[in-house]
């Protein structure tokens, strides 16, 4: 079937209306066009759901090639349309680094051959994320993928003339550089956030300058040769600032925020349970407070997922030989909803800009299509924000298991995502267009 009529939606301005997708486009979006259907249209009634554009993540790592035990790039597809995204930005670290246009290419094709979202690969920054040489930039950006944003995510780059390259380089292309804030010699060895908590466990502290030097330089550097830098999982008050500061003065700098930030402190370490050891890590409650007033005022433009899947034998083991990273596709709108959206501190408008239309500017990706426009591509989500549910590790989409929300109740559901007009998510389901695309 390829049409469908969507009816008694309420939109992101808080208007109801009904939505005619046909042969994956918005045909028509206004009220009562039920009324005037002829019943080819297959009808979904969103009584009491949200529409919003399709979520775009711009931080996922889906681990293909080499760590296939942890994510692959259909697994993380598959866990990305449960949580209604439908594009996906791929990181570069994997196994080989994303830091060629062959790799890049694989990526972007494993993505197609799926074909439950879009997947854009991120570039790495330098060779094999070392921070010594410039990757390949210009040919990754040439290449069948397209790439616009490069990282090395996971490692900072350190070097301050490596970073000023870079974005010197990117801007031929109109390229963006994502830093991993991390300035490397002070959180040597660093298990956790340097505070009250880290001196109570014995666990090494990791202190909020070590990101936020990174940050201050960074912006300054993009000042000066007048280029694009997005600042990757924002933790810490400090940083907040650097960045309000940065955008008062015109610098071109962007900021992301993960959803585990928003709601997690570092008070979770007391339980010892690796499941809450990420990188950069969890902050202090005064650094949640002040991370959701910058996503609510716009300082932080985006939420980006930072999906870090990781195999049960590099999480279930001593808190210092863990792995850093926890899941994220699947809980990020749940999430959003009860720290942004319950509280009162964004609307709908704002929350279809944070995790839709800003990714996709910022990515590059407007060109696909992300708003509810008629004639544009039918990427959509349908949330409903009065039910709840239970997070289930053993239900989730991912390969991997590493939530920090197992056993917990999370407001709001994902019952629809729509990918170029076909569902590949109804009733909080995955459909059959899912299964058959592997």
């Amino acid at each position: 079937m390829n049409s469908f009529l969507l009816t008694n939606a309420t939109l992101p301005g808080g208007s109801a209306s009904d939505i005619l997708i046909v042969d994956g486009r918005f045909a028509q979006v206004a009220p009562n066009l039920a009324l005037s259907q002829d019943g080819t249209a297959r009808v979904l009634d969103l009584t009491g759901c949200v529409l919003l554009p399709g979520f775009v993540d711009l931080h996922t790592h889906l681990r293909e090639p080499g760590r296939e035990d942890a994510e692959t790039v259909a697994s993380g597809s598959r866990a990305g349309a449960k949580g209604g995204f439908t594009a996906l930005s791929a990181m570069a670290n994997t196994f080989p680094v994303a830091d060629t246009a062959g790799v890049v290419e694989q990526v972007f094709r494993l993505g197609k051959l799926c074909g439950l979202l879009d997947v854009f690969p991120i570039g790495a920054v330098t060779q094999g994320i070392a921070g010594k040489h410039l990757a390949e930039l210009g040919a990754m950006a040439d290449s069948a993928a397209h790439v616009r944003v490069f990282s090395d995510d996971g490692n900072c780059v350190f070097d301050p003339m490596v970073m000023r390259r870079a974005l010197e380089y990117v801007k031929q292309f109109g390229g963006v550089i994502a830093q991993h804030a991390q300035e490397p010699t002070l959180t040597q060895g660093a298990q956790m956030n340097e505070g009250i908590v880290s001196s109570r466990l014995g666990l090494k502290g990791w202190p909020a300058v070590a990101e936020e030097a990174i940050i201050a330089r960074d912006v300054l550097l993009a000042d000066h040769v007048q280029s694009r830098v997005h600042i990757c999982h924002l933790t810490t008050a400090g940083g907040v600032e650097i960045v309000r500061w940065a955008k008062a003065r015109g610098i071109q700098v962007s900021a992301e925020v993960t959803p585990h930030h928003l709601l997690l402190t570092d008070e979770k370490a007391i339980s010892f349970d690796p499941i809450y050891k990420v990188n950069p890590p969890l902050r202090t409650h005064s650094d949640v407070m002040a991370l959701r007033e910058g996503l609510a005022d716009g300082t932080i433009d985006i939420v980006a997922t930072d999906h870090a899947p990781h195999p049960n034998e590099n999480k279930e083991c001593e808190w210092q030989e863990a792995a850093f990273g926890m899941l994220g596709l699947e809980t990020a709108y749940s999430i959003l909803q009860a720290t942004m959206i319950d509280t009162k501190l964004m609307g709908w408008s704002d929350l279809a800009d944070r995790m839709s239309t800003a990714p996709a500017r910022i990515g590059g990706y407007s060109q696909q299509g992300q708003g509810l426009t008629v004639g544009g591509p039918a990427h959509l989500v349908a949330v409903n924000p009065h039910k709840s549910w239970t997070v289930d590790r053993d239900l989730l989409q991912s390969r991997s298991r590493n939530t920090p929300y197992h056993g917990i109740e999370l407001p709001g559901q994902v019952v629809a995502t729509f990918f170029n007009g076909i569902p590949t998510l109804l009733e909080g389901e995955l459909t059959t267009e899912v299964s058959a695309h592997g």
